[in-house]
């Protein structure tokens, strides 16, 4: 029996007359999609936000024009990309490197859903974003109605904030109306958890924008550029949405701390414990710096007098305290083995060793709550909001047996010092000898140890470096010194996907305002090709100064040094894990307008990296496997 549909019972205010501006002008190609989308991004911007990345879509033209008018004005640095998966990973370097959330705004289907990599990633490291997506208004919900899906909980379990805010339905020709002051609250209120304001940590956030037609019309004039708000405008502080937004998410609740070992809606931390957790000096310390950990460890294991084991992306890997080779160092029973106590900043995901030490049930472990999952590897981890140093003396037994096995195991990989003796004697064989060593310098092929060792010479505090997750983050790791110096890497989840974008969006935010530094990123071949398509850049935007350094092994090389070498057949291990390939990067240089070189020499590779960076530069290194 053929029944009809339901119909659901929708409600929409009446078409009011043409509204006029402040000027008296009519303003009947008004559109309440246009004016609430002003409404929203202005109070972003007033509440600090200054990058916007935007991927082009139908639904979302209110909010582009709105955009684009702001980068008009001077208020906003607009960054347009057609891929919104490229989008959000550069809204994410933008949060990485400013603390401030930038605003990702995108159509609504499928475009959503691209946002989803960067929204996890962004979720377990902590990085502040704005995820505002167009969509469909409710009636056009499950109908069939085109480019439309179930968007509303979509990110839910990634982000601090989710609101499906009321579709609006009135233009405001002043800028004080009701609805506009609803949407500036939500603005404060989504500013606030991105920035973790209440939480525990920033992250992202997500407004679902439902529109109706028209999708575009004039811009109110309140928009024009002014130091001061619309008259009229809710000023204050952060604000949650009154309760005529009664169709908005009542609780807006989101991903913040998981626990059970799997992702879903979590309630909101209990307030942090206001008393530090006092660490005492008898037992004998490490402190652990893993991915972003900041120069708060390398104060605390000076404080304390302990050995910091800092991984190169944690931003603490410098000070006297600092373990070189600490892997073999953690490996050694005199050393590793007599820890007792290990004190955790950050996310630790480059060693095993390290991850073995914290696994260790007869060790303490205390970890500083961060963002993303709780670790516990040893199932007794205590966590802490924060630490501090009991007085008394410091253990320099200790502290001394680690520092000297460290300079004993640390790797000097700078090439040697011309003989300038040599080089000036006038005994021919001495000359020819000095030459001849300095030509074999000169001449001697990049590995992966001299390739990240030049890369981490060349950079410095005005610089921005950014690791790939490839086999070079872990020879960075394994092998480079002490040095303070920016340093970036997606190791909330430690993916490949999105790092060229991540390196664009810490480049766009470092370099504003004429700021001086490269941004350099060091990755191996897959994670270039899976990110491909962020190295388009459209002609209208500056030409930040970036160096994407690829180590070229022609496949996934880290596989060969994981179990599964052992156990798969040559034939088997190439075709699903190797992924041999033969993409030749000049052409894909050429393609989308980057200056490319290829370097196989390390006298070739210091030039290259040491030489002034106008723009975009994709600098080759093939690798043996």
């Amino acid at each position: 029996m053929c029944r009809p549909p339901r119909t659901a019972t929708t409600t929409r205010a009446a078409s009011a007359a043409p509204a006029a501006d402040v000027s008296g002008v009519s303003r009947e190609s008004a559109s309440p999609a246009t004016d609430a989308a002003a409404a929203l991004l202005l109070r972003l911007v007033e509440r600090g936000v200054t990058h916007v990345v935007l991927s082009p879509g139908s639904r979302s033209q209110a909010l582009a024009l709105v955009a684009a008018q702001l980068e008009r004005a001077g208020r906003i640095a607009l960054h347009v990309r057609i891929d919104e998966r490229v989008a959000g990973f550069t809204a994410l370097g933008i949060g990485r490197e400013t603390g401030i959330p930038a605003a990702v705004l995108c159509t609504s289907g499928t475009a959503v859903a691209n946002l989803l990599p960067a929204a996890l990633e962004a979720h377990h490291a902590g990085i502040p974003m704005l995820l505002l997506t167009a969509d469909r208004p409710p009636e056009l919900r499950g109908v069939g109605a085109n480019q439309t899906t179930r968007q509303p909980g979509m990110l839910a379990p990634s982000v601090r904030l989710e609101t499906d805010v009321p579709t609006p339905d009135e233009t405001d020709p002043n800028g004080d109306g009701p609805q506009t002051l609803m949407l500036r609250r939500l603005a404060d209120e989504a500013i606030d958890a991105a920035l973790g304001v209440g939480l525990r940590s920033a992250g992202p956030v997500h407004l679902n924008l439902p529109y109706r037609e028209p999708l575009a019309g004039a811009l109110p004039a309140w928009l024009a550029p002014a130091d001061e708000p619309p008259a009229g405008s809710d000023t204050g502080g952060s604000t949650a949405p009154d309760d005529d937004a009664a169709d908005a998410d009542p609780d807006g609740s989101g991903a913040l701390y998981q626990g059970g070992g799997g992702i879903g809606v979590s309630d909101l931390p209990g307030d942090p414990d206001a008393t530090p957790c006092m660490l005492g000096r008898g037992p004998r310390t490490v402190v652990i710096a893993g991915a972003d950990a900041g120069a708060d460890a390398e104060h605390l294991a000076h404080l304390g007098g302990w050995p910091l084991i800092a991984e190169i992306v944690s931003g603490a890997r410098f000070g006297r305290n600092l373990v070189h080779a600490y892997r073999t160092l953690l490996s050694d029973p005199a050393l590793g083995g007599r820890i007792q106590r290990a004190v955790v900043l950050g996310h630790p995901t480059l060693s095993r060793e390290v991850a073995r030490l914290l696994s260790d049930t007869s060790v303490e472990v205390i970890a500083l709550r961060g963002p993303g999952e709780p670790l516990n590897l040893n199932g007794t981890t205590a966590a802490a909001d924060a630490v501090a140093v009991a007085a008394g003396e410091i253990d320099r037994e200790w502290l001394g047996a680690w520092i000297r096995a460290s300079r004993d195991a640390a790797v000097d990989l700078a090439p040697p010092a011309p003989d300038a003796d040599a080089l000036a004697s006038t005994v021919p064989s001495e000359r020819l000898g000095a030459l001849s060593a300095e030509l074999a310098v000169a001449r001697h092929r990049v590995d992966r140890e001299i390739l990240v060792d030049a890369v981490w010479r060349a950079s410095w505090p005005h610089d921005r470096l950014v690791f790939g997750s490839s086999r070079l983050v872990r020879v960075a790791d394994a092998v480079l010194g002490g040095k303070k110096v920016a340093v970036h890497a997606n190791r909330g989840l430690a993916g490949i996907d999105g790092t060229i974008a991540t390196a664009f969006g810490v480049a766009a935010a470092s370099q504003r305002g004429g700021a001086p530094g490269v941004t350099r990123l060091l990755l191996g071949d897959l994670a270039a090709l899976h990110d491909v398509g962020a190295l388009l850049l459209p002609p209208a935007e500056d030409e930040p100064r970036l160096q994407v350094i690829v180590g070229n092994d022609a496949g996934g090389t880290i596989f060969d040094s994981l179990e599964v070498a052992a156990v798969a057949d040559d034939e088997a291990m190439d075709r699903v894990l190797y992924t041999p390939h033969s993409v030749r990067f000049e052409q894909l240089a050429l393609a989308y307008g980057w200056e490319y070189r290829r370097v196989t020499t390390r006298a070739e590779l210091d030039q290259v990296l040491t030489s002034p960076v106008g723009g975009r530069q994709i600098i080759e290194v093939p690798l043996a496997r």
